[in-house]
């Protein structure tokens, strides 16, 4: 019964994801225009984040539409397939779950965030003023 569920889950994402990355590339918004002494501003403060996430998750495709409209150039990572990016996430954030925003201080203390609602919400109080 386990290998069936494993499979039918397996299934829904391959037939998904495409569709959730076509509604994603259709639907991107356009980005915030600053500046530039502004955008290089984000663009520093956007180095001291990074987004993990699988490629064809809903959720992360929120946060990656958000990142979009406020134009942040944040690193990202596919943790989906075993390896050591999924390992870090582990390690550091204490679950594989997805999408979580790593936030690493100037004393090089990292927070990890999960929740794309959380998430958006960080970013927007963070970017949407600058």
């Amino acid at each position: 019964m386990k290998t069936f569920i494993r499979f039918f889950f397996k299934t829904v994402r391959v037939i998904l994801g495409p569709v959730v990355l076509l509604k994603e590339t259709l639907t991107r918004p356009k980005g915030v225009v600053r500046i530039q002494a502004a955008q290089d501003k984000v663009n520093r403060q956007c180095k001291s984040l990074v987004l993990y996430q699988y490629k064809t998750c809903p959720f992360c495709s929120k946060v990656r539409q958000e990142m979009s409209r406020l134009s942040l150039n944040i690193k990202r990572i596919d943790a989906q397939p075993e390896g050591p990016d999924r390992q870090a996430l582990l390690q550091g954030g204490g679950q594989a779950k997805v999408p979580c925003l790593r936030i690493t201080d100037k004393a090089g203390k990292s927070e990890w965030l999960y929740d794309s609602g959380k998430i958006i919400a960080y970013l927007q109080g963070r970017f949407a003023t600058v």
